[in-house]
Formats: C-alpha cells, sequence, structure tokens
C-alpha cells in the first residue's frame, strides 16, 4: 500500500498549488479520502475530504472553504486538492489519508511540505 503526495512546494500569498497524491496497493474507490496539515508547534488539521466511489460529499475547514477544492480520479486512484488564495497561514506539511469506511483500515501518506511565503 502506498500513498505518494506530490506538488508542494513554496507558492506566493494570494497564489495557487495543485497538490496530488497518488495510490497503490488497495481498492482505491472503496475508500474515503482526505488532506490533513501539520504546521509546527501545532496539531493535525483536516483540510478536505471526499467521500468514496463517486466522491459525491465533500467537507472543508472553514480556514479553506472557498480556497481549495479536493477531487478524486478513481481510474487514475489519485486524489487532488487545488489551493487558491494562498495564505501564509496555509504552511504545513500536507498528508494524504485513505480510509476504508468509519472503522476501516487507515493508510498515510509521507506528506508533502507547502510553504507560502512572498
Amino acid at each position: 500500500v502506498q500513498l505518494v503526495e506530490s506538488g508542494g512546494g513554496l507558492g506566493e500569498p494570494g497564489g495557487s498549488l495543485r497538490l496530488s497524491c497518488a495510490a497503490s496497493g488497495f481498492t482505491f474507490s472503496n475508500y474515503d479520502m482526505s488532506w490533513f496539515r501539520q504546521a509546527p508547534g501545532k496539531v493535525s488539521e483536516l483540510v478536505a475530504a471526499i467521500s468514496s466511489a463517486g466522491g459525491t460529499s465533500t467537507q472543508y475547514a472553514d480556514s479553506v472553504k472557498g480556497r481549495f477544492t479536493i477531487s478524486r480520479d478513481n481510474a487514475k486512484k489519485m486524489v487532488y486538492l487545488q489551493m487558491n488564495g494562498l495564505k501564509p497561514e496555509d504552511t504545513a506539511v500536507y498528508y494524504c489519508r485513505a480510509r476504508a469506511g468509519v472503522w476501516g483500515t487507515i493508510y498515510w501518506g509521507q506528506g508533502t511540505q507547502v510553504t507560502v511565503s512572498s
């Protein structure tokens, strides 16, 4: 099982970045997918989540609503996080997570650093 994030890096305030997470080794479409982030000295927080299969249900942290969009491509086994209107407070390590239902198996990626600075 692998979740591999990519797309992190340095972004400017007001700019955009797109994170990708490539999944392998499990039945991707059966898993709810999420992006979490952890900034230095802070607890991890849920950024965005998308339901399994058709991904018809999404949720976002209040801090990113209207700026970030989560999406998934089951054929490619990919989940994305489009981040627009970046703010310095978005600086964190972003992690991709897969979960099979409320009580199911959980997998994590290794994380990708996002730094927002001018």
